[in-house]
């Protein structure tokens, strides 16, 4: 379907993705995105969660241990408009060496009319962007691992091109048997190699993000909290078109904020909450809440479910499939579709 004009793209670029936007001063924030369904069901973010799932491994590249040998992931999400992405990974391990994943993602913006200065249509174009992640992680001993992502990303917005390197470090310190792991990340460490236009220096989305993941001892569910963009405190925007009103219209007396209420909203911007309800060993059920996004896109005159996601997990046969739906904005939600086999599954008796 062809879009009515390249305004589209231009507003989703500068608004990708709210709930880690933090003044628009930085170029390839779609690696922002929560690619897989499993992190999208548990509010974009699952930084912590240390169950063999390649899919999150993708984020956090500590996350990646010997179990993931030989397993594969697709994911597809139907994002806001006509938008799409998804990736491909699969991770082996190397005995004595450590584990290493590789991944590739691309972001279909759609195809779009292009035109003349007096509106005439003179041909279409499409707009995308591409990623190659390359993983590596290795356990310093029972409770310690370390890992690293390397990524070359490149964006192709019809005539305007750019290309980066990128890289994240990680540390994960895990308890198997109480069934608890801390993580801490930095993430989009690297440089633009190619602008956008000449002169113009952008710098990648730089994160340092937190997070830990907890089950009680025979209880069926699982919470995950993780803590991000913890280089910057205030993450609030003020609109300078529509500032916040300081005296009261009717009696012209201050409106003072509580500061105990300013705290909170600060804080708040950096916690997304997670769990999942594990039924048997075949099925789960997802939630997630994540206080920045609904506070930077929900309407003042109807709240909604903006910020609120969820989705289920279920293993058929040998395949996981997982499933997400994320209440972005009352204008529209997303769908996110995942399946993860471990092709060892097939040939090992």
């Amino acid at each position: 379907m062809l879009r009515k004009s390249f305004l589209t793209l231009s507003i989703f670029i500068v608004t990708i993705p709210a709930f880690a936007q933090i003044g628009g001063d930085a170029a390839f924030t779609s690696l922002d995105l929560p690619m897989s369904a499993r992190a999208a069901a548990l509010g974009g973010r699952a930084v912590a969660i240390n169950d063999n799932d390649l899919n999150l491994a993708t984020w956090n590249p500590a996350l990646l241990n010997s179990t993931m040998s030989s397993q594969m992931a697709l994911s597809f999400a139907d994002y806001i408009s006509d938008i799409k992405y998804g990736y491909a990974a699969f991770a082996w391990n190397f005995k004595k060496v450590g584990t290493f994943g590789l991944n590739a993602t691309r972001i279909d913006y759609g195809t779009f009319r292009e035109t003349d200065n007096t509106g005439a249509q003179i041909g279409t174009f499409t707009a995308g962007e591409y990623g190659i992640n390359a993983s590596f992680s290795r356990m310093l001993d029972s409770n310690f691992t370390i890992g690293v992502n390397a990524r070359f990303i490149q964006s192709n917005l019809y005539l305007w091109k750019a290309n980066g390197l990128g890289f994240d470090a990680a540390i994960l310190y895990a308890r198997p048997r109480h069934n608890f792991s801390a993580t801490i990340l930095a993430r989009n460490v690297g440089v633009m190699m190619d602008q956008y236009t000449y002169g113009d220096k952008e710098k990648l989305p730089f994160e340092v993000e937190a997070g830990l993941a907890f089950k009680p001892q025979h209880a069926p569910f699982r919470i995950s909290l993780s803590l991000v963009n913890l280089q910057k405190w205030d993450l609030t925007y003020t609109d300078p078109n529509n500032p916040p009103q300081l005296v009261d219209p009717l009696t012209g007396d201050s409106i003072k904020t509580s500061k105990f209420r300013s705290f909170n909203d600060k804080l708040g911007r950096h916690i997304v909450v997670g769990g999942e309800l594990l039924i048997g060993k075949a099925v789960s059920l997802r939630f997630g809440y994540n206080y920045d996004r609904r506070k930077e896109l929900m309407l003042s005159t109807r709240h909604g479910a903006t910020g609120f996601t969820f989705g289920a997990g279920v293993r058929i046969y040998k395949f996981n499939i997982s499933y997400a739906h994320c209440a972005y904005h009352l204008a529209g939600s997303t769908n996110t579709f995942t399946i993860t086999t471990q092709l060892s599954d097939f040939y090992h008796h």
